[in-house]
């Protein structure tokens, strides 16, 4: 049978650990975009990394590399993450957001099917949404431009909050106050 295979991590984590102001930033940055821990943001930082180490790869070759540079500009624009008649030099420009918002978890609260980032991921892994017709159950699934038309709910839910629901709640009998009137009607002591 052999020895099961090792699996690589898809993220670096940063050097520093514990610094106050990194950690300041990634916070913002999960409650903005409904993440659940920080290697999101670290998994989106390798790819930009990625991106970026092509770009200047590509720009250190001169003339030669902007021919060479085609796939990779090719692919951003795919993925939506840079417009198509972009140069090298706008992929040394991108940051951690631009990545995060064309994941299906930012698109389908955008869209409108999730009123918060926490509610689209939740949508998300239990199996609510589609792209093209197919389940999806990943939040970071990049979505690139042709499918960003394509979500839609796989299985039909209602995710308005009715108004008898916010009646019962409002009218609900506070501690310590009697089931049938309130405190202030209540007859006074003779």
């Amino acid at each position: 049978m052999g020895d099961p295979r090792k699996l690589k991590n898809r993220y670096s984590s940063p050097r520093k650990v514990w610094d106050a102001d990194r950690i300041k930033t990634e916070g913002a940055l999960s409650t903005v975009y409904g993440l659940k821990n920080t290697r999101e943001i670290w998994m989106v930082l390798d790819k930009l990394k990625k991106a970026r180490r092509g770009a200047m790869k590509y720009l250190s070759l001169g003339a030669d590399g902007q021919e060479q540079a085609q796939p990779l500009m090719k692919k951003l624009a795919r993925q939506g993450i840079i417009s198509p008649d972009s140069k090298i030099d706008d992929i040394l420009s991108l940051s951690v957001e631009n990545f995060l918002d064309r994941r299906l978890q930012s698109r389908v609260m955008k869209k409108g099917l999730a009123r918060t980032a926490k509610q689209a991921r939740q949508l998300i892994t239990h199996g609510f949404i589609s792209v093209n017709g197919k389940k999806v159950t990943i939040p970071s699934y990049l979505v690139t431009v042709e499918e960003e038309n394509l979500i839609a709910y796989y299985k039909p839910i209602d995710i308005s909050v009715h108004e008898e629901d916010k009646s019962k709640k409002l009218s609900a009998p506070k501690e310590g106050e009697p089931a049938g009137e309130k405190a202030s009607e209540a007859p006074a002591a003779e």
